[in-house]
């Protein structure tokens, strides 16, 4: 039968069957049907032709654009970014990147998206210059790397970098000219930006004191090195449906925020005369997007530390696979999952491993011990006798240059040489000796630092704001700095709080973890409108999970830091206990009752 002898429907119906047959044997690591029969090769990079109307992918890509043509054969439209990677894979573009920083322009159009596979974000209108993310597992680096950071920051970017909510660092204000510079100066350095951006797995993190935490139920350090690695070493990797988050947490004092990741894998021990042997293993959580309210879900699995990697490859291979590719708003790993149910999705993924998951309920594992809420900040005692690490407070995130060359002078004099950033925005100075903790402390002040602080700037959080992203309706870095200014000389806190500052519903800053979170919009103002928040307060992680509820709509940014103190002013004076933390007070309460009693105080004249 020659293939003009079909109806329509029974080619669309042939096409869908074909190409969910070849998709699933990929995602196995099966030979295509394509290749059984002998038809062409490609050079890896995208579909051949097989006739005239017709593509075989075939190729380390061929799971991507297996996925699209099945979403074309059930009638839907690809969206425009679907559209765009389909066309050419964005990874096979340097050719064109190095042409625009010959020309010195910027890109448009389907470019901007190709290009933050480079970890190249043009952040335009907010800035006419590059962003460029990193990609550090774990977010623990040397000081040498820590050091040349700096030194591309100053040759290429604005002389400043800023640590992010995913343990990585950003260099800004990088002209057209310069993008591949930075990308070729930093992997020079032994520090990798591809695939830091755009539909792929970002920067995985970990837990910011593995190998030291005397807490600590294992050193995650070794597996977000293989994550790392074999994300790097795997194409298929690449291409997602959209971006996706992987986090290990190894049970110690820091948290990693696992529960708010795509994929979080959560440290436990289970004890002797259980039904697996005694020892530490992971919970596998799936689903966190808080940006949605949404946390990770449990999924009643318990992993081997060798079965991660394997376990997270498979569970993204059935994302590439059943992700969303027509609408970016859905196509996310939450939306399969509300889809199909965790049930489904985790027998998916089960298909695709050698081995079976282990079934075990969470209430027979040992709790993890408790997180430290500020536990980023201060003089810390490690598990190795003598040495101590030191957390260092950063305004916001933000490190100039010369900042970063103290910092890793600091840990190269009196450490090992290393740097742990954290998804606080802050990062840490590691196996200080105890005679040497004090010329630390004084060398992170003498840099205009800080190693202790406040309960109210303890955990101030900070997305890049206005300043740098042109999704952002507010300046965020500035506005929490002024919120902790304002509050630090008219309010003593004797209970760590949270504030965290994000401008867009993308919660770069996780505005819904927060005691105290704000999302940033714009607020009329008589004819004007102003920058301004909406406040939400309740928010947390860990055993306090929990997402954070609106309080206020619509208040001003130069009104907020008052509005927050009156919020303050009545949990001190009305809480039960003065073990009652903010978030236990303003839990225990409904909206209606916080509101009245947020109203009756009144600011200070401080």
């Amino acid at each position: 039968m020659r293939n003009d002898d079909f109806t329509d429907d029974q080619k669309q119906y042939l096409q869908g069957f074909v190409s969910g047959s070849e998709l699933t044997r990929v995602a196995r690591g099966l030979a295509t049907f394509a290749s059984t029969l002998g038809l062409p090769e490609s050079n890896g990079s995208g579909p051949v032709k097989a006739g005239p109307t017709e593509s075989v992918p075939i190729g380390p890509d061929a799971v991507h654009h297996l996925a699209q043509n099945r979403t074309l054969a059930e009638g839907k439209k690809l969206c425009a970014q679907e559209e765009a990677k389909r066309k050419r894979h964005p990874l096979d573009m340097w050719d064109d990147l190095v042409r625009h920083a010959a020309e010195d322009r910027f890109p448009k159009g389907d470019d901007v998206l190709a290009f933050k596979y480079q970890g190249l974000f043009y952040v335009a209108p907010a800035q006419d210059s590059y962003m460029c993310r990193l990609r550090m597992p774990g977010g623990i680096l040397t000081a040498h790397q820590f050091r040349g950071i700096a030194t591309v920051a100053d040759q290429w970017g604005g002389g400043f970098t800023d640590v992010t909510t995913r343990a990585n660092l950003q260099i800004r204000e990088i002209k057209a000219a310069n993008g591949p510079a930075v990308v070729t100066d930093l992997q020079d350095l032994g520090i990798v930006t591809r695939g830091s951006g755009a539909d792929n797995i970002r920067n995985v993190t970990g837990s910011a004191t593995a190998g030291i935490d005397p807490h600590e139920l294992i050193d995650t350090r070794p597996l977000a090195r293989a994550m790392h690695y074999h994300i790097l070493n795997h194409r298929e990797m690449y291409g997602l449906p959209r971006k996706f988050n992987i986090a290990f947490d190894g049970g110690g004092a820091i948290s990693a925020l696992e529960d708010t990741n795509d994929i979080g894998f959560t440290a436990v021990r289970v004890g002797e005369g259980k039904a697996v042997p005694a020892g530490v293993y992971f919970r596998l959580q799936l689903g966190g997007i808080s940006g949605h309210k949404d946390f990770a879900k449990d999924e009643g699995v318990l992993l081997t530390p060798d079965q991660c990697v394997p376990v997270a490859d498979a569970i993204v291979r059935v994302f590439n696979e059943n992700g969303d590719r027509t609408d970016r708003k859905k196509a996310r790993l939450k939306y399969v999952l509300d889809r199909w149910g965790h049930e489904k999705y985790v027998a998916e993924t089960e298909k695709l491993l050698p081995f079976k998951l282990t079934r075990f309920p969470l209430a027979e594992c040992e709790p993890r011990p408790a997180v430290v809420k500020h536990g980023h900040l201060g003089v810390h005692q490690q598990k190795q006798t003598g040495l101590f690490y030191l957390g260092v407070l950063l305004p916001v995130g933000r490190l100039t240059t010369d900042q970063m060359r103290g910092l890793a002078d600091l840990a190269d004099k009196y450490g090992s040489g290393t740097i742990r950033l954290t998804v606080w925005q802050n990062l840490l100075i590691s196996d200080v000796a105890g005679e040497n903790v004090t010329a630390v402390q004084q060398g992170i002040e003498a840099l205009g630092l800080h190693w202790d602080a406040t309960n109210v700037r303890g955990a101030l959080v900070a997305c890049t704001g206005n300043a740098g992203c042109k999704y952002a309706a507010a300046n965020t870095k500035r506005h929490a700095m002024e919120i902790a200014n304002y509050l630090e000389p008219r309010l003593e806190l004797d209970h760590p709080l949270n504030i965290h500052v994000t401008g867009c519903p993308n919660s770069c800053a996780q505005h819904y973890l927060g005691d105290i979170g704000l999302l940033g919009t714009g607020v009329e103002a008589g004819d004007d409108m102003v920058e301004g928040y909406h406040i939400f307060v309740g928010g947390g992680y860990g055993e306090e999970q929990g997402i954070g509820r609106e309080m206020f709509r619509s208040v001003a940014a130069t009104d907020a830091p008052a509005v927050i103190e009156r919020m303050l002013r009545a949990y001190l004076e009305r809480r039960e206990s003065d073990d009652d933390s903010f978030n236990d007070f303003v839990r225990k309460h409904p909206t209606n009752d916080l509101k009245a009693w947020f109203a009756e105080q009144q600011p200070s004249l401080v």
